[in-house]
């Protein structure tokens, strides 16, 4: 609980903090990465650090949470923290390493701010920060044991036992443990961490969604190359994996963690997705064929076009296997020989969409909110409809404010 006096300088200043944050944040990458370079190795995300989307969703979080207790001290933004947690654990992120964030993060603060920062709004921010790194540190705590994972150790070897080549731009990797020791449940909807380690020596991570049903001995990733855009480089990660990463090779992954999952429900499902952001749709669609599921399924999908539509015979195939499951797909060209489908951007008007629908988003942020809209006009509640995001979650903390 935020204890009444810290709230206090925490409205005051709220402000001011928060209309620094992404000064106070560069400054706190910048320092801690200049003197603690290890930490670039295998935990951060060079590709995030580089276009400044980790930067934002630090300042975003942090501003989200401070709002979330002045509303209600006694509060806890559960999906702010739950999605955080979530990554942190499929990071391999240990309770100690809160300390050093906190020393850079508040040296920072102090840099930035300067005479600003009494001793008063030291301490109340200082409260704030706790308040919250407690409250994930005791998520990631939870979340380590269901899963049997050790946070000092968290990476197992897999084999690659098939490579697909689902598009141009497009390969899965079928996995199976390369020891005999049990391996963590999966649930349909969640990622894994795959930890590489670049040409220059440096570990990198990245998270991929499980392609594939839940299974015991087996994993699938499907992963997208990932080509330069503007002033964003090209996916160091992806591309790597792409060239050199074949059957016989062995890929070290973290366990499964991911708070967007299937629920165990009987309502019609939505699964909504664009691009390659139809990578959990697939794993939620195998496991239901694989449960012998009845219920009533949309599956609904944008590309660009029917080449690039990585998995299209796979969904075709599960969706045949389930009793009550249509699906319908958007292409912004060549749809010409491309039975049902439909030309342009997704809209989701006129399918007659059941409001009591579980509905679940993954793409990009632009292309999720433009459906979400949709959705909200055609008469789902908000409360019904949950999305994944590959990388840090922007939207998310500025939906928690």
């Amino acid at each position: 609980m935020l204890s009444l006096e810290s709230a206090t300088v925490v409205r005051a200043t709220l402000p001011t903090v928060g209309g620094a944050l992404d000064e106070i944040t560069t400054r706190f990458y910048g320092t801690m990465f200049a003197e603690q370079p290890e930490l670039l190795d295998g935990l951060f995300n060079r590709g995030n650090q580089a276009s400044g989307e980790q930067r934002k969703a630090l300042a975003g979080s942090i501003a989200a949470f401070a709002r979330a207790l002045l509303a209600d001290p006694d509060a806890r933004p559960d999906a702010l923290l739950s999605r955080i947690a979530h990554k942190h654990a499929a990071l391999g992120v240990t309770e100690d390493q809160y300390t050093i964030v906190h020393k850079y993060l508040f040296g920072a603060i102090a840099d930035v701010l300067g005479d600003t920062v009494t001793p008063e709004v030291a301490a109340a921010w200082d409260e704030v920060y706790w308040l919250m790194a407690g409250a994930l540190i005791a998520q990631e705590a939870r979340l380590y044991q269901e899963a049997g994972v050790d946070p000092r150790g968290p990476w197992r070897q897999w084999a690659v036992v098939e490579r697909r080549e689902e598009t141009p731009d497009v390969v899965s990797f079928v996995l199976y443990p390369a020891d005999d020791e049990p391996v963590p449940p999966a649930k349909a909807g969640q990622y894994v961490s795959v930890r590489v380690r670049m040409p220059d020596g440096v570990h990198q991570l990245r998270q991929y969604s499980l392609s594939g049903a839940p299974c015991q001995k087996m994993r699938r990733i499907t992963v997208k190359r990932v080509a330069s855009v503007a002033e964003a480089p090209e996916g160091e990660v992806s591309h790597h994996l792409h060239r050199t990463v074949q059957a016989g090779d062995e890929l070290t992954l973290s366990a499964p963690f991911g708070d967007v999952v299937l629920d165990d429900s009987d309502a019609p499902l939505v699964l909504v997705s664009a691009g390659i952001g139809c990578t959990p749709m697939a794993g939620m669609l195998e496991h239901l064929a694989a449960t012998g599921s009845t219920r009533r399924v949309w599956v609904l999908h944008a590309d660009r076009s029917p080449a690039d539509h990585a998995l299209r015979d796979d969904v075709r195939r599960l969706v045949s296997r389930l009793p009550d499951a249509r699906a319908e797909f958007w292409y912004e060209r060549d749809t010409d020989g491309e039975p049902g489908a439909r030309s342009g951007l997704m809209d989701v008007h006129g399918l007659a969409l059941p409001t009591d629908a579980d509905v679940y988003l993954c793409g990009s942020l632009s292309f999720m909110r433009a459906v979400r809209t949709q959705l909200l006009q055609s008469g789902v509640p908000a409360r019904r409809i949950r999305y994944e995001v590959f990388g840090p979650d922007l939207w998310l903390a500025h939906e928690e404010g």
